[in-house]
């Protein structure tokens, strides 16, 4: 994958993130900052960012996959979506 590819993959998150779930203009947090400790995202906000990952970003999440390791953060959660997208093609 081309590293533009990446970063489009984590533009989008944070973007999704920044606006649908903060509702802000900015993102205040590293890419590496913990989603869950830092209080950004909560139940209800996993299953947005499940439904946008699926709609937007062409991946299937399957429940088994719906942890920290795959979720806590912006760079978690486009590492996932590059795996997934790697396993597709």
């Amino acid at each position: 994958m081309q590293a533009s590819q990446a970063q489009a993959i984590e533009t989008a998150i944070r973007q999704y993130i920044t606006e649908s779930i903060l509702f802000s203009k900015t993102y205040p947090y590293s890419d590496d900052a913990s989603l869950l400790e830092n209080g950004v995202i909560d139940s209800m906000n996993v299953m947005e960012l499940v439904l946008f990952l699926e709609e937007n970003l062409g991946i299937q999440v399957e429940d088994h996959e719906i942890i920290p390791e795959n979720f806590d953060s912006v760079s978690k959660l486009a590492d996932f979506v590059k795996a997934k997208q790697a396993i597709a093609a």
